[in-house]
């Protein structure tokens, strides 16, 4: 019988990287979740937290998390389907619903495992899930879990996506599966083409908007909102542990959808409650959103301005279509990835950056394609541009270091 640990023994790649001193992982944080941080006894500018609006160090929302844990203790000891429900959870969800303008939404303890519970409920064996190819993981393994079969369609691709629909039988149901603002590159899915297309061949459309609320969209409500089709999606899901600075997930959707969902998803049922203190951060936060639209706004005007400095520098930059929201508007979302390509030499430039005080993410297979290793960056609302323009500095000098090879 094979040893079931030989594959652990055979995996060298972390001792390699560890012992030429360039592992970029796990590195303590000393401060704050802010747009600089301490980390390992030094001052590194942030350039790689899904913090997009910075109210992980909102004194409102510190203070709504210290109030919960106050009157409801650490935790809930137990799943919202039993004794876990709190009525934090109910107003979260009320209040989420009418901000997204759905008619219901469910919360779940993680992102992560919102995607595993949403799709592993809503499709089966006998149905069909198209997924764009760079959706997010969590997307992947939902859609393993449900055991339904997955057709995968090029990036952004619609001819790809119609040609994936014409393979669906006619007695199968069908969901497409995108992310609304892609986590590694950055750009938007063509969701009006891909609303248009469920139409005609009579498919539902659930979009991944983790990066997408609080960042697009009227008041940051997400990509639909920012193509006026929130009609028209039939599932929303999220995070709050990015623009809601705190931890869990949700989906929003009709009331039947919703409580279906609750009442059959394994994930949901079986995992403990969001805790008190994240529900009543991610609650606090949603009112700060809702009190200041102008926070989204402010958050694309910073990535406008990263991804022109980081281009006026010569760092190389994914070449991204923008597509044009209702009314004519034209959005920017705070993830820029830098791109490096090459395994070592990514890890080698994330490394000479963090010892320089810039901290970002080192991206690499299976987050990117082989050759296609990049360096994510992603900015905050409450960054400065004088602190932008001293990060890129720093990292032009750190690139010009290691030149790609011809």
């Amino acid at each position: 019988m094979l040893d079931l640990f030989a594959k652990c023994e055979s995996f060298t790649l972390v001792k390699d990287v560890r012992e030429m001193g360039i592992y970029p992982y796990f590195h303590a944080l000393e401060s704050r979740q802010d747009t600089e941080v301490t980390m390992e006894g030094k001052r590194r500018i942030m350039l790689g937290s899904n913090n997009y609006l910075g109210l992980t160090v909102n004194e409102e929302i510190v203070e709504a998390a210290r109030e919960a844990l106050s009157r409801y203790g650490t935790g809930c000891s137990g799943s919202r389907f039993l004794n876990g429900t709190l009525r934090l959870h109910l107003e979260l969800e009320e209040e989420l619903a009418r901000f997204l303008r759905k008619e219901a939404v469910c919360t779940f303890s993680t992102g992560f495992q919102s995607n595993l519970g949403i799709i592993s409920a809503i499709t089966g064996r006998h149905d069909v899930i198209i997924c764009d190819k760079e959706n997010h993981a969590s997307i992947y393994d939902g859609c393993m879990l449900s055991y339904a079969k997955m057709l995968r369609f090029n990036h952004n691709d619609m001819a790809d996506l119609e040609r994936k629909l014409n393979e669906v039988p006619e007695n199968a149901g069908c969901l497409i599966i995108t992310d609304g603002v892609f986590s590694m590159g950055g750009d938007i899915a063509n969701l009006p083409e891909i609303v248009r297309l469920a139409k005609r061949y009579g498919a539902r459309v659930m979009v991944d908007d983790a990066h997408g609320l609080g960042v697009i969209g009227e008041g940051g409500r997400g990509t639909a909102s920012y193509f006026g089709l929130e009609d028209d999606v039939d599932i929303y899901m999220g995070t709050f542990s990015k623009s809601l600075a705190s931890l869990g997930g949700y989906m929003a959707a009709r009331a039947d959808v919703v409580d279906y969902v609750k009442h059959t998803s394994r994930p949901f049922i079986f995992s403990a409650s969001i805790t008190p203190s994240s529900c009543a951060s991610a609650l606090a936060a949603l009112r700060h959103l809702e009190a200041h639209p102008e926070l989204p706004e402010r958050l694309q005007a910073l990535a406008k301005y990263a991804r022109d400095g980081l281009t006026a520098r010569n760092i190389p930059l994914r070449d991204v279509t923008i597509p044009t929201g209702k009314g004519g508007k034209t959005a920017y979302t705070p993830i820029v990835p830098i791109y490096t390509y090459e395994q070592i030499r990514t890890l080698t430039i994330g490394h000479e950056l963090y010892e320089e005080g810039v901290y970002v993410n080192p991206s690499l297979p299976p987050a990117t394609p082989p050759n296609g290793c990049l360096l994510r960056t992603s900015y905050m609302a409450s960054h400065t541009e004088a602190l932008l323009d001293e990060a890129f500095d720093i990292i032009k000098r750190v690139l010009d270091r290691f030149p790609a090879e011809a």
